[in-house]
């Protein structure tokens, strides 16, 4: 298995789990800057307040997206596997 070859699982393997991750971060990201928003407009300053609507957000997330990212990584798993007897060389 030369250099190259694990370089490029390696970066495929990056590839994934920022497709994987980046709905939910970018949805967690909107929803806190919403709230931020909202608690400058009323001067509310309750640190906590972010974090229950961050986690049902991020739930409804992760039951919307979830058909793409097990479809993502099983696509990647498969891709592995396929591959596995170059990889033993």
């Amino acid at each position: 298995m030369t250099e190259a070859a694990v370089l490029d699982i390696m970066r495929d393997a990056m590839y994934t789990i920022i497709m994987c991750s980046a709905p939910m971060l970018l949805i967690s990201l909107i929803v806190g800057l919403i709230i931020s928003v909202f608690q400058t407009v009323t001067s509310i300053q309750e640190q906590t307040l972010t974090f229950v609507p961050k986690i049902i957000s991020i739930f409804i997330a992760l039951i919307v997206f979830g058909d793409f990212i097990m479809n993502t990584i099983m696509s990647y798993i498969n891709t592995l596997w396929t591959d596995f007897s170059i990889y033993i060389r």
